[in-house]
C-alpha cells in the first residue's frame, strides 16, 4: 500500500491535524548523530560479586538446565554435547558451550540502514535509541486508547521516521491488528521499508514471517543473497519463556537470522517475584543463564553471527501481580545486565519504560528512572525509547515526542566537554570582570544560538508569558507537536526498482496466503 493510498481512517485524522513544518522545514531538533558514551559506566556490583553471578548462571544451565521445544535447537545442542534424554524437553548446557559461544560471537558490529546515513555502530561504547515497540493500542488525546491499526501503525513509522532521536525500530511501534495475522508481517515491513529508511526489526515468530521479512530487507537494500548474509541491516528480539524456558517459533527465528547474518538480541522478560526469584540478584542471575542459553544455540546454529545480550528484569507490584517499571529494582537489574554484558563482551539492550496509564508526572519520573538505569548500565540498544506507556499497552503519540526531547537531551549529555582556550573563556572574563554580566561580549555573541540544549517540549516563559499564551502544559505542547510533524513529514527516497520489487514479493506472498495461523 502506498503513501498516497493510506487507509481512509488515517486520512480523515490527517485532515484535522493543523498546518506546520517539521524535521528540516522547521522542526528545531538536532541532527541524526548516533550517541556514544564518554564516561565509564556504573559497576553495582564488584568484580567478584559479578562472578559470583556469572557462576551462578553456568549452575543454572548445567544442573537445573531448562526446555528447550524445538527439535532443531535440541539437535544442534545433542551434537555439541549437551545433556538430555529422548523423553523430556529439558536439556543441560555444560559450561565448555558457553566459552565456546562466548569465543565466537562479535563484539561490534556495524548495522547498515537502508539510507547510509542512518547506519549505525551495535556494541563497544555506542549507544542507539529505539521508538516503542509491540503496544497492542494506540493513544493520542483526541482520539483516546483505541485497538492497533495500520493507519497509526503508520503514523508512528512517519513519526519516528522524523524525528532525529530515534535511530531505528526495534519492532511495530503499535500492533496492526486490523490486518490478518497471517499477512500482517508482510504489510507492516513493507510499511516499513516504505515510509521509514532507518533500521528495521521483524518479528521472529516461526520460519515464514521472519524469512519474509528477511526477503522485503534484502529487496529494499537491493542485495544479493550472498551479499545480505554478510550485511547486518536489520534485527530481532527473542524472548526467552520465563523462567527457563525456550519455545519452537522463537528459537526458528533465532536460528534463521542467524544463519542469515543478521542481529539477534535474546531478552529473558524476568518480572521478580513472578516468573523470577523475588531478589534483584536472583532474578538477574535467571536472566543470565537464560540469555546465554540462547547465545549457545544462536552460535551452534552459525558461529560468528551477530548476537546482542538483552536485560529486561523488573518486579511486580505484590499487592495486585502488576508490572512495575522505573522502580529502584529495575535500576540495580538494568546496570547490573549492563555489567554481565561488559563482561562477555556483547552489545547490551535495555529498555525506557513507564507503568503509567497517561502522560503526567508517573509518565515522567518512571521514565527518566529507566533511561538513567540503562545508560549507566552501557546500554548499546535502548528498546522502546520513545513513545512506551501503561506497562506497554499502548504507543502513545504524544509521549512518542516527550521521549524524543528526552532522548536528545541524553545525547547532549553524552556529549564530551569542550576544554579548548576558547572554552574556558578567561578573555571573556577579563572582558567582563567583577559585577558585569555576559549578555554582550563577543564570546556570548558568537556562541548564543548553539551554546544550550533547546527543548522540543520544555516550556521556559516567564509565568506572566506563559499565562497570556493560554498556559498550555507540556501535554498541550506534545500533542501539538507530534501533529505538526506528522503534518509536514515526506516519505524518504527509493530506488523505483526496489519499491517495485518489494511491493511484488508482497503481493506474491499475500496471495499465497502469507504465513500459517492458528486461527
Amino acid at each position: 500500500m502506498s503513501d498516497t493510498s493510506m487507509p481512509e481512517a488515517s486520512r480523515r485524522g490527517r485532515r484535522s491535524r493543523k498546518p506546520g513544518h517539521a524535521s528540516a522545514s522547521g522542526l528545531a531538533q538536532r541532527p541524526f548523530k548516533q550517541p556514544k558514551r564518554r564516561f565509564a559506566p556504573t559497576a553495582i556490583v564488584s568484580e567478584d560479586e559479578l562472578q559470583a553471578i556469572h557462576l551462578a548462571s553456568l549452575r543454572v544451565l548445567e544442573e537445573i538446565g531448562l526446555d528447550v521445544l524445538y527439535p532443531e535447537a535440541k539437535d544442534l545442542l545433542r551434537q555439541a554435547g549437551a545433556d538430555m534424554s529422548p523423553d523430556s524437553d529439558r536439556v543441560r548446557i555444560p559450561r565448555a558451550l558457553v566459552d565456546q559461544a562466548l569465543a565466537s560471537v562479535p563484539g561490534e558490529i556495524t548495522l547498515h540502514a537502508r539510507n547510509p546515513a542512518h547506519s549505525l555502530q551495535m556494541g563497544g561504547d555506542w549507544t542507539a535509541f529505539c521508538a516503542v515497540a509491540s503496544a497492542p493500542n494506540a493513544f493520542d488525546r483526541e482520539r483516546g486508547r483505541r485497538a492497533g491499526n495500520q493507519a497509526d501503525y503508520q503514523d508512528f513509522l512517519r513519526l519516528g521516521q522524523s524525528l532525529n532521536s530515534v535511530h531505528l525500530w526495534g519492532g511495530y511501534p503499535v500492533e496492526p491488528i486490523d490486518l490478518h495475522a497471517s499477512v500482517r508481517h508482510l504489510h507492516a515491513i513493507r510499511d516499513m521499508m516504505v515510509l521509514s529508511d532507518k533500521v528495521p526489526n521483524a518479528y521472529a515468530l516461526g520460519h515464514e514471517r521472519i524469512t519474509d521479512a528477511m526477503e522485503i530487507v534484502r529487496l529494499a537494500h537491493g542485495l544479493s543473497e550472498a551479499d545480505f548474509a554478510n550485511t547486518p541491516c536489520m534485527a530481532t528480539i527473542i524472548n526467552s519463556n520465563s523462567p527457563l524456558k525456550l519455545d519452537m517459533p522463537m528459537l526458528n527465528g533465532l536460528i534463521e537470522m542467524a544463519r542469515k547474518g543478521q542481529l539477534v538480541v535474546l531478552t529473558p522478560f524476568t518480572l521478580a517475584g513472578a516468573m523470577a526469584p523475588v531478589t534483584v540478584a536472583g532474578a538477574v542471575t535467571q536472566q543470565n543463564a537464560e540469555a546465554l542459553a540462547g547465545l549457545v544455540v544462536h552460535q551452534l546454529a552459525n558461529p560468528g553471527a551477530p548476537f546482542g545480550y538483552g536485560g529486561f528484569t523488573s518486579n511486580v507490584d505484590m499487592k495486585s501481580g502488576a508490572p512495575a517499571f522505573g522502580t529502584p529494582e529495575y535500576m540495580k537489574a538494568a546496570m547490573l545486565g549492563g555489567q554481565l554484558a561488559r563482561k562477555y563482551g556483547l552489545p547490551y539492550r535495555s529498555s525506557n519504560v513507564c507503568a503509567a496509564n497517561t502522560l503526567d508526572a508517573q509518565a515522567a519520573y518512571e521514565s527518566v528512572f529507566s533511561l538513567w538505569g540503562a545508560i549507566q548500565g552501557g546500554v548499546n540498544l535502548l528498546m522502546h525509547g520513545a513513545g512506551w506507556m501503561e506497562g506497554g499497552l499502548h504507543a502513545g503519540f504524544e509521549k512518542m515526542v516527550l521521549d524524543a526531547d528526552l532522548l536528545h537531551m541524553v545525547s547532549a549529555f553524552l556529549e564530551p566537554l569542550a576544554l579548548s582556550e576558547d572554552d574556558l573563556a578567561l578573555e571573556a572574563m577579563a572582558e567582563v570582570g567583577p559585577g558585569g554580566h555576559f549578555f554582550g561580549t563577543a564570546h556570548t555573541q558568537a556562541r548564543y544560538k548553539t551554546a544550550f540544549y533547546e527543548p522540543l517540549i520544555s516550556d521556559w516563559r516567564n509565568f506572566e508569558t506563559w499565562s497570556e499564551a493560554g498556559s498550555p502544559s507540556a501535554y498541550d505542547r506534545a500533542n501539538a507537536l507530534y501533529q505538526q510533524i506528522l503534518a509536514a513529514y515526506e516519505p524518504p527516497a527509493m530506488d523505483p526498482a526496489r519499491r517495485e520489487a518489494v511491493d511484488a514479493f508482497v503481493a506474491k506472498r499475500v496471495e499465497q496466503g502469507g504465513a500459517p495461523t492458528d486461527f
